[in-house]
């Protein structure tokens, strides 16, 4: 087995590159890539003996650089990430633990969510969610109809642990054809 090489000492231009490396591959709000960084921080901090104080003000600055220059936009994140979890068939209160996980404040999820509100027809953004986890999963009116009956608790169990509220499983669960709730 191969030994861990030890941790880099971190510098303003090592968190740099770090921190433009990490979003060259994912999507970030500015909480999330403060965690990041300073994971590196602490990693220095215990094998090189690094100043955490001075290294975090390297991250703050280095964050508040990238948000004036529109690198980091946490509103631009939660809109991005909102639509993608709600077209995976998240309910709202999913996804707002989910933004707030990242650290997203709660006005950025609200406006996130409301644009998503407006793209969605009859505005029922928990209905439509739900809907597209049931595709997804073959729940409810997606399953074949000889055994819808006796899958109905599991899929109302499934949308229930998605975080769906019990009407809103039971009115997808017991549609007869998608199109109706559609």
């Amino acid at each position: 087995m191969t030994a861990r090489r030890p941790p880099k000492r971190v510098t303003p231009q090592y968190l740099e590159n770090a921190a433009l490396h990490y979003l060259e591959r994912f999507a970030s709000s500015s909480a999330n890539l403060r965690r990041v960084l300073m994971r590196r921080v602490d990693r220095s901090v215990q094998e090189h003996g690094t100043d955490r104080e001075e290294a975090a003000r390297w991250v703050d600055d280095l964050l508040a650089r990238y948000q004036r220059s529109g690198l980091l936009d946490d509103a631009g994140y939660a809109r991005m990430k909102a639509e993608s979890l709600h077209r995976r068939g998240a309910s709202t209160r999913a996804i707002r633990e989910k933004l707030a996980a990242k650290g997203v404040a709660r006005d950025a999820v609200d406006g996130a969510l409301d644009r998503v509100r407006e793209d969605v027809e009859g505005g029922d953004l928990d209905l439509a969610a739900a809907l597209a986890l049931a595709r997804r999963r073959r729940l409810g009116p997606y399953r074949a109809p000889e055994s819808r009956a006796a899958f109905r608790d599991k899929d109302l169990a499934a949308l229930g642990r998605a975080g769906f509220a019990y009407e809103i499983a039971r009115r997808v669960v017991d549609a007869e054809d998608p199109a109706e709730l559609e």
